[in-house]
């Protein structure tokens, strides 16, 4: 393998897909939200996630429910997302590759 081999595949590997990045991310926040506010829901109690609740000041029509489930996983996507892309668009500016 020649040293230009090298130096491309160096290039290659170091770099970071910031739309894939920023996906896996969301989907990680996501599925998050979405756990535990269902995992709150069937626990059940006479104050169901009242912590976790909380979010419906950052993300409007969010509830410990499962409807909220849905709306809160699609908030987190959207935060995982943007909070990942910009990951990997500044790594790759700093990296330079």
């Amino acid at each position: 393998m020649s040293r230009e081999d090298e130096v491309m595949m160096e290039k290659v590997v170091a770099r970071l897909n910031a739309k894939l990045t920023g996906t896996v991310l969301g989907l990680l926040m996501g599925v998050g939200l979405f756990l535990a506010t269902n995992f709150l829901v069937l626990k059940g109690g006479v104050r169901v996630g009242a912590h976790l609740n909380l979010l419906g000041q950052f993300f409007p029509g969010y509830r410990v429910s499962f409807l909220g489930s849905l709306v809160g996983f699609f908030y987190a996507f959207a935060v995982g997302y943007v909070i990942g892309a910009v990951i990997g668009a500044v790594y790759n500016k700093i990296a330079r590759v």
